[in-house]
């Protein structure tokens, strides 16, 4: 049988997600020099993103909603939502998502796209990382700070995590956003092994976790 990887836009379930831990990860090459000097090669552009989901087990019920979404998701091969604890707003976590959070660009009075991004850091060294799975519902859009409303004034291309304005705003104008978003992953094994016993006396199941950059 052959079929084609796909995004399955479903969420992981969130009373295992909540406990999982993980974060972002960089693959740098470093070459030590015969001077003793190191020789640092950024690898890729952005981080990417691992979690271990088996610390948020926390009963019987838990572990057969996994097995359930692992079945449905055919492992590996279907990629799908999932909320990262740490990192999961445009905001800091202790706060509400407001329409001026984050700076997507300035208008010119003829680009009408604008990617989803969250900056990290400031300055020349910030790192701009692109939003793929925003939460529409609580997706929020300003120009110039006045607040547009999403299909009237703006849509989300999902195809290319870009907000696409109905009319281009003026040249000058602040383009900025706040909203809530998901993490695109996958599975990082091809089975999932779980042991009753274990579990009862203790022992926490490995669930790893991917991020898929382009689903």
């Amino acid at each position: 049988m052959t079929e084609l990887s796909s995004f399955h836009d479903v969420l992981f379930p969130t009373a295992v997600s909540f406990g999982a831990t993980g974060g972002p990860e960089r693959r740098n090459e470093i070459v030590l020099m015969t001077s003793g000097r190191e020789r640092r090669n950024l690898r890729t552009a952005h981080s990417r993103r691992t979690y271990d989901a088996g610390t948020g087990v926390k009963s019987i019920q838990n572990l057969y909603d996994i097995l359930a979404f692992f079945e449905a998701r055919r492992g590996s091969f279907h990629a799908f939502r999932f909320r990262d604890p740490f990192d999961n707003r445009s905001c800091r976590p202790e706060e509400t998502p407001a329409p001026a959070d984050q700076v997507l660009g300035t208008g010119d009075g003829t680009r009408i796209r604008f990617a989803l991004v969250k900056t990290y850091g400031s300055g020349a060294d910030a790192y701009r990382r692109p939003i793929r799975k925003p939460l529409l519902s609580g997706l929020r859009i300003a120009v110039a700070g006045a607040e547009k409303g999403q299909g009237a004034d703006f849509s989300f291309d999902d195809a290319t995590g870009e907000i696409v304005f109905a009319a281009a705003p003026a040249t000058g104008a602040a383009v900025t956003a706040g909203y809530h978003y998901d993490v695109p992953v996958r599975f990082d094994a091809e089975r999932m092994s779980v042991s009753l016993t274990s579990f009862r006396a203790g022992q926490i199941p490995t669930i790893p976790l991917i991020e898929v950059l382009q689903p």
